[in-house]
């Protein structure tokens, strides 16, 4: 048994299990190795909701052919800094790492790289994307909107996506900083796995069908919502609701893909919105090369000692002091990476449904 009372499988069967089931679905051998490993690092990170559990709403999608396994990526608009790329109804998986090469290749060449995206679907885990901006001593953005499930301030039916954006900052000696965080109260994926686990989920995060706050998970699924980050006005809940603004505005808009109640769905068990207003789902990666501001050294000497500075902070009683951002999942991934990967019951029987529908073995 594992951390979370699930049965533990090794990380590298996990990854090769996905890598096969996507080239089964016509996904092109380098890309699915990619699309795995991206699914294969939430699991290691502690992102359990992005991980492997994701692998069977892909896969109802491929299957029932709504995303492109094979998607031929194009640059509809450009500047050498900037461009906006259409995804070819692509997996995310695969549009995701085009796109932000793409962003990393303009910032070597003028200091800085933007990319729009439309035409896309579910990326995986956003803290992926800044972290291959780390191997090459750049600072990566990246965000996205997604399948409306999140309630606007004082609404009471869902209206924005959980819409993520990640950042990292790499440090000399001290492990890089990962910013990795979805916009409302919690990721959807933590509503899934309570639901998964019969587990009831903490005050502030979701509304009933009726607008009124619960803790029940599945009266958020069955036509509830989930909450911006801070719940309420009084407890911060507008920063949240503008923070998945602006997201949505970035990723969706400003690309050319769908927005609001309008972006697609990602799994077949979602309501299709009503309209479109764009073209698939919207991203948005930025590259900055550190060198293009300062000494990159200097930098992250600088990021070393803000580090070691935060963790010396006077703990909050009954605490071991502040957590510096990527902390939990550095720390996830030092253990799993040895120990295995945890899987609730019912994910392992998606995944068991995921082999009979493409036929590649998982016991």
């Amino acid at each position: 048994m594992g951390e979370t009372g699930g049965i533990v499988f090794d990380a590298g069967r996990l990854e090769e299990f996905a890598r096969r089931v996507f080239v089964q679905f016509g996904v092109r051998a380098a890309d699915a190795e990619e699309a795995a490993r991206i699914l294969s690092l939430a699991d290691l990170r502690g992102i359990d909701s992005h991980g492997i559990a994701r692998l069977h709403a892909y896969s109802r999608m491929l299957d029932k052919g709504r995303i492109n396994p094979a998607p031929e990526m194009t640059i509809v608009r450009e500047t050498p800094g900037t461009a906006t790329v259409d995804g070819d109804n692509g997996l995310g998986l695969i549009v995701g790492p085009w796109a932000n090469r793409l962003a990393m290749e303009k910032a070597e060449t003028v200091g800085t790289g933007w990319v729009a995206v439309r035409g896309s679907n579910h990326f995986g885990i956003a803290g992926y994307y800044v972290l291959e901006a780390l191997e090459r001593d750049q600072l990566g953005w990246a965000m996205t909107n997604t399948t409306k499930i999140v309630a606007p301030m004082w609404g009471a039916e869902r209206m924005l996506g959980t819409n993520p954006i990640a950042i990292a900052f790499p440090g000399c000696e001290e492990p890089p900083i990962v910013i990795d965080m979805a916009s409302p109260a919690a990721a959807y994926g933590k509503i899934e796995m309570a639901i998964r686990e019969d587990k009831s989920i903490p005050e502030g995060w979701a509304i009933d069908r009726d607008g009124v706050p619960t803790t029940e998970p599945n009266e958020m699924a069955d036509g509830g919502a989930m909450l911006p980050l801070g719940s309420t006005r009084e407890q911060g809940g507008h920063k949240g609701y503008c923070l998945g603004a602006m997201i949505d505005l970035l990723s969706g808009v400003l690309s050319g893909a769908n927005w609001g109640p309008f972006a697609p769905v990602f799994t077949t068990e979602f309501e299709e919105p009503p309209r479109r207003v764009g073209i698939g789902l919207g991203h948005l990666f930025g590259a900055m090369r550190i060198d293009a501001f300062i000494d990159p050294d200097e930098f992250k000497r600088q990021v070393d000692d803000w580090i070691r500075t935060f963790r010396q902070t006077k703990p909050a009683p009954g605490t071991d002091g502040p957590i510096i951002p990527g902390d939990p999942e550095r720390e996830a991934e030092s253990v799993r990476r040895e120990s295995g990967i945890p899987l609730v019951a019912a994910v392992v029987e998606d995944l068991r449904e995921v082999a009979e529908i493409s036929g590649v073995p998982f016991d």
